[in-house]
């Protein structure tokens, strides 16, 4: 299992907090699915009814070894991991496996940057990655088991000439503009002032 340096003062705070939001069920969620992807157990040995925690399944995915054999899993040849124990290998590892989710179509907005899993310090973003290559999958009509909802796709409103130019005969509301203006403040967009002259001065 790793072990992990704790960190002091703000650095501590930060680390309690993503420790916080971690969910061990979505982890267990994506456990299985790795599995049965890849059909090997990410701990050798280790039943799936048991759960691993972020700390023993990182030190499982640490060298980037299994997250290249899932990826080639999907997409055959997407990567060619190098088994190693130099720090500098493991992490090109890792980011291979990073590269083959962005060729796939996996946004980078979703995916953890290489020192998140190797230095342990956001492990969680590890797995909303994996969350979203199980979403990609399914968008991409992956063969394999499926993980989580299917992923939204984008459908653009398109207008007609005659609704634009129907929204363009429509006069906006002074308080639609502007909330702060209240309806009964009497104020008359674009309407003429009124000046009407003191009847003593004009005498």
């Amino acid at each position: 299992m790793a072990t992990r340096e704790q960190g002091h003062g703000d650095l501590a705070e930060r680390q309690a907090k993503l420790d916080s939001k971690y969910d061990i069920e979505v982890e267990q969620q994506v456990r299985v699915w790795m599995e049965m992807v890849t059909g090997e157990p990410i701990v050798p040995e280790m039943p799936q009814d048991v759960l691993l925690g972020p700390e023993a399944f990182q030190a499982a995915l640490k060298d980037g070894m299994y997250l290249c054999h899932l990826m080639n899993a999907i997409v055959p040849g997407s990567c060619k991991p190098k088994k190693s124990k130099i720090a500098f290998m493991q992490m090109e590892n890792i980011g291979q496996f990073l590269t083959a989710c962005e060729k796939y179509g996996v946004k980078t907005v979703d995916m953890f940057q290489t020192v998140d899993l190797y230095d342990n310090t956001n492990f969680g973003a590890v797995i909303q990655t994996i969350l979203a290559l199980g979403r990609k999958c399914q968008s991409n009509n992956f063969a394999g088991p499926t993980l989580g909802p299917k992923e939204s796709v984008a459908q653009p409103k398109e207008w007609t000439e005659e609704q634009l130019r129907q929204s363009h005969s429509i006069a906006p509301k002074w308080n639609q503009l502007d909330p702060s203006i209240p309806k009964s403040s009497g104020v008359n967009a674009g309407s003429r002032r009124q000046i009407i002259p003191d009847a003593n001065q004009a005498q």
